[in-house]
């Protein structure tokens, strides 16, 4: 494996860098760092699976790989978004999971702080943006309560439409239109995305005549963030998805070299998969310095436990592999993990999200320059203490030998988060190539929908009742 290095430079102000110093042995020490070495001895697996990669690519296999390159649909979301803001103050996506959790970290990542809180004026004339990824019953009454029918528009989005929380909400939420308006007017107010041609929603959608977008085939909920599940929502609260996708594309250029020192998305992999079987660190912390990257995180978490966590091989054999998903928050969480990072077992990675610059620049007040304790923060910045907390903290667990890496973006930018999710999602598809499972799949989730209908008294599922019936007969020694 050759170890050489390219420039991949980006736009000004549009360009990410891996950096991976702390995760070597050179920085922490063997006992807990990797060396070059090890990565050496991985050549023939890292080769094994690039070429499986690029020959499912090819055959269709994983579209994700393509969705940075959707001119029509990316027009059509572009229209559509634009003539909604005439009509919608309020859009709501009813979706969970990877139907979700993609739009909460684009609209954090790319709108301004407390978007829903400022005036329409100030949102560019775009709506709120709600998303109700969740069935507590106060928190959905209550955003009821908040909005007038009259001015939202409802986003379901469900590629099977029989997600029990998303049709839930559909079916209460359709009710509390029906109240309001017309049966010709709800037509304006919902927007189906879901499956081409199958489907309950999909029944739903020729029915009724709903405006609707396709969630394409083969993309998995959690690798949807860049399909009109993710790209619907961010351009209707005005995100850049042209530059989001070509921040991808930008990215999926790099990735396509199988030289693991050229590749980013192949080098933290490798880096992962080796600090897990080779250093046993398996818990992946994700930490941004930067609250704006705070929810790309969560995405991040959805998309390694569901992909990663798994009982069996591709060969069939019980392995129960994948690291565990952790995130964090710079600097909120320095005063709540970081204790537990330094001087707890060496059992984690942690990887930072940086930023060079943010939109806003902070001054502190000067006001006590006679307290030793507070008189040397006056004349920096809010932007100035961020970083040097992240530098401090980067450099307190290299001192512990605790592996990290920084991700760092130039800006926070449609096309730098294009490229970060874009290298996500592909170190994701390559580390599951290494444990040799199956990281498109998610066996666990669905056997735990299985038991939510058969509780709900869903025809078919009558066994799956009887066996919860079974497991949890409660002995009234054990209940205090």
């Amino acid at each position: 494996m050759t170890k050489t290095r390219k420039n991949n430079s980006a736009p000004e102000n549009k360009n990410i860098s891996f950096d991976f110093n702390n995760m070597m042995a050179d920085a922490i020490g063997e006992e807990q760092g990797i060396t070059e070495a090890m990565i050496q001895d991985l050549s023939e697996d890292i080769y094994r699976v690039d070429r499986e990669l690029k020959q499912k690519r090819e055959s269709g296999e994983l579209p994700f790989f393509d969705l940075p390159y959707q001119d029509e649909v990316l027009k059509e979301i572009e229209d559509f978004a634009g003539e909604l803001k005439s009509r919608c103050d309020n859009f709501v996506v009813l979706g969970i999971g990877g139907s979700a959790l993609g739009t909460i970290a684009l609209q954090t990542a790319l709108t301004l702080p407390f978007y829903n809180l400022l005036s329409k004026s100030k949102r560019d004339g775009n709506p709120r943006l709600f998303v109700a990824d969740n069935i507590d019953p106060d928190q959905f009454k209550a955003l009821l309560d908040l909005l007038d029918p009259r001015l939202t528009v409802c986003n379901v989005i469900s590629k099977s439409g029989e997600t029990a929380e998303t049709m839930s909400q559909f079916l209460i939420m359709k009710e509390w239109f029906n109240k309001k308006l017309t049966k010709e007017e709800i037509k304006k107010h919902f927007i189906i995305t879901t499956d081409k041609k199958t489907g309950n929603l999909r029944k739903i959608v020729e029915k009724e005549n709903y405006r609707n977008f396709v969630t394409p085939a083969g993309v998995g909920g959690r690798f949807s963030v860049l399909t009109p599940v993710g790209l619907l929502p961010a351009a209707v609260v005005g995100i850049d998805i042209a530059q989001l996708l070509a921040g991808a594309g930008y990215m999926d250029t790099i990735c396509k070299g199988n030289n693991v020192w050229e590749n980013p998305a192949y080098m933290n992999g490798t880096l992962h998969y080796l600090a897990d079987v080779r250093k046993r660190k398996n818990i992946s912390v994700m930490m941004p310095y930067a609250v704006a990257l705070k929810d790309v995180a969560d995405w991040y978490r959805q998309l390694w436990a569901e992909s990663l966590g798994k009982k069996y091989s591709l060969t069939g054999e019980t392995v129960r592999i994948g690291p565990t998903p952790v995130k964090a928050l710079g600097v909120t969480d320095q005063h709540s993990q970081l204790q537990l990072y330094l001087e707890g077992p060496y059992d984690k990675v942690v990887t930072f999200l940086t930023a060079d610059q943010y939109r806003e620049e902070v001054t502190i007040s000067d006001l006590y320059p006679e307290m030793d304790g507070v008189g040397y923060l006056g004349g920096h910045t809010l932007n100035e203490l961020i970083h040097a907390e992240q530098r401090a903290t980067e450099s307190a667990l290299t001192r512990n030998q605790r592996l990290n890496c920084t991700i760092n973006l130039s800006a926070i930018n449609p096309f730098t988060v294009g490229q970060l999710l874009y290298m996500i999602e592909v170190q994701t598809a390559f580390i599951g190539g290494l444990y040799r499972i199956n990281p498109f799949d998610q066996p666990g989730v669905e056997e735990g929908k299985d038991y939510a209908c058969g509780i709900m008294g869903r025809r078919g599922y009558e066994d799956k009742q009887k066996e919860i019936d079974r497991m949890t007969s409660t002995n009234l020694k054990y209940v205090i």
